[in-house]
């Protein structure tokens, strides 16, 4: 299990809006974290503002609140705004990219994205999360 700053699992909360996609992943994210998930970017808000998880996971592409709104959402609320965020693209090429990164995303997968890959680059933004509390 990888383990957040207070020693239990890392909370990984997982907004993806096809069901099929959220279950896999989310399945095989729970073999490492605690993942809770959301349909869309409006529960997403709701669920973290009730319990903040150690990193998002979200795709871009969502119904209501797109990614790229959760995102700057997320960067404008004080007491969210540190909580890493991973984004998961369907888009093609460099201006989604460059807009989910001045929304605020730390890190862009395209998808399809093997969920292996998703679990190595979650692990890795959590350590650099820790590292750079630590480092404060």
């Amino acid at each position: 299990m990888v383990r957040a700053g207070g020693g239990g699992a890392a909370r990984v909360l997982l907004v993806e809006d096809h069901l099929d996609t959220r279950q896999m992943y989310a399945e095989f994210l729970g073999l490492a974290f605690d993942v809770v998930t959301a349909a869309d970017g409006e529960d997403a808000l709701t669920m973290m503002r009730l319990q903040p998880p150690d990193v998002i996971v979200t795709d871009l592409s969502l119904p209501g609140i797109d990614g790229f709104e959760l995102i700057a959402r997320v960067r404008s609320d004080a007491t969210l705004r540190a909580i890493p965020v991973i984004c998961l693209s369907g888009y093609g090429g460099h201006e989604h990219e460059q807009r989910a990164l001045e929304a605020g995303c730390d890190r862009i997968l395209q998808k399809p994205c093997m969920p292996d890959a998703l679990a190595e680059v979650v692990a890795e933004t959590i350590q650099d999360a820790a590292n750079r509390r630590s480092n404060a």
